[in-house]
């Protein structure tokens, strides 16, 4: 990652063109119909007539089936968003590299879990995705480590150093991931609101507000899992700083009566976009759809946003939501198919814009 730049020169008008280029590139919904009547080597000779040509042949000699194709979609991942560094100048280089720290979240997540599960180290390897600020030596040593204990230590002088550390003891105490896993998204989220001035400029401004609807999508998930769990938990626990849809208080409020919940949610700038998605929830048993109808709304929010400023930071936010999307759809499909489930059934794990 290169030095990060701190003059205004923004080229929006060359990363934006560039980006819808390789928008217009990703798969469509016929393309997710064709991979799930397909088997994993079928997916992979699909996969390498697309732009995933590069990664499936560089890896087809190491690697075979869902393998292949799960190394294929990381390593084609790093590669698409470590272009928008290399493309992008000014503030709008800083707002894509401070963005792009979500994948040193991901992957300290993976590998605490790989390591709560005994998994081998491959099997954590490829869901490792090289596009955040972490060095591939310093993943290594993350990934090298026997304990948990250990990789909180090798974090310490990052930004997930303090709040992993404090939520290690309770971790201890409840032998569960979850308090280290909210620390990770707290510690990557409250970074990023930190960082923005008081008073932003235009730019900044549509920068916020992309993040105030992640934020607010984020802490809805949690809501309704606490609501539907019955755990005896305090909900502002869970709660991340910088959304426009609770309070800490308001949460705690809310999360035990669902009703009123799925109501403020109704009412919210978002409401339009989740009715649907709030009608199956108030009769649906699981919250999977749910889950699933939220991220599609980020889509469309995203887009809306990109629809509205063009030459801004929003296309290329949302650029990345979608090819962050078209990676989970693909492994979904191929993890689907290897696990022997129904077409339909792998297709209601989809997110199709």
């Amino acid at each position: 990652m290169k030095a990060r730049v701190t003059d205004t020169s923004s080229n929006y008008e060359y990363v934006t063109a560039r980006v819808r280029s390789r928008r217009a590139s990703l798969f469509s919904e016929e393309d997710y119909r064709k991979l799930v009547r397909m088997g994993p080597g079928e997916i992979a000779r699909f996969m390498e007539e697309t732009e995933y040509e590069d990664e499936m042949n560089a890896l087809g000699s190491r690697f075979s089936g869902v393998d292949l194709i799960e190394f294929a979609l990381n390593r084609n991942l790093a590669k698409h968003f470590n272009d928008l560094l290399r493309w992008a100048d000014g503030k709008l280089y800083d707002y894509i590299a401070r963005y792009l720290r979500k994948f040193d979240a991901w992957n300290v997540k993976t590998i605490i879990r790989g390591i709560y599960s005994d998994a081998g180290r491959e099997d954590v390897e490829a869901d490792l995705v090289r596009a955040g600020e972490f060095s591939d030596e310093f993943l290594s040593r993350l990934t090298d480590a026997g304990e948990i204990e250990d990789v909180v230590e090798l974090l310490s002088g990052t930004i997930f150093g303090k709040p992993l550390a404090a939520a290690y003891a309770e971790y201890e105490e409840k032998g569960v991931l979850v308090p280290l896993e909210n620390a990770i998204d707290r510690a990557f989220y409250g970074t990023l609101v930190n960082a923005l001035p008081p008073e932003p400029d235009r730019a900044t401004g549509l920068y916020v507000e992309f993040l105030r609807a992640e934020i607010d999508f984020r802490n809805v998930r949690n809501a309704l899992r606490l609501a539907r769990s019955g755990a005896d938990v305090d909900p502002s626990e869970y709660f991340i700083e910088g959304g426009r849809l609770f309070s800490g208080s308001e949460l705690r409020q809310l999360v035990s009566n669902t009703d009123e919940l799925v109501a403020r949610i109704r009412d919210s700038p978002y409401g339009d976009d989740l009715s649907a998605a709030l009608d199956d929830l108030e009769t649906a048993d699981s919250l999977i759809a749910f889950e699933h109808a939220l991220d599609g709304a980020l889509l469309e929010y995203s887009d809306h946003l990109s629809h509205a400023f063009p030459l801004s930071v929003c296309p290329v936010l949302a650029y990345i939501l979608a090819k962050e999307r078209e990676v989970e759809n693909i492994r979904a499909i191929s993890r689907g198919l290897e696990a022997g489930l129904e077409a339909d059934e792998i297709e209601d794990e989809l997110v199709i814009q």
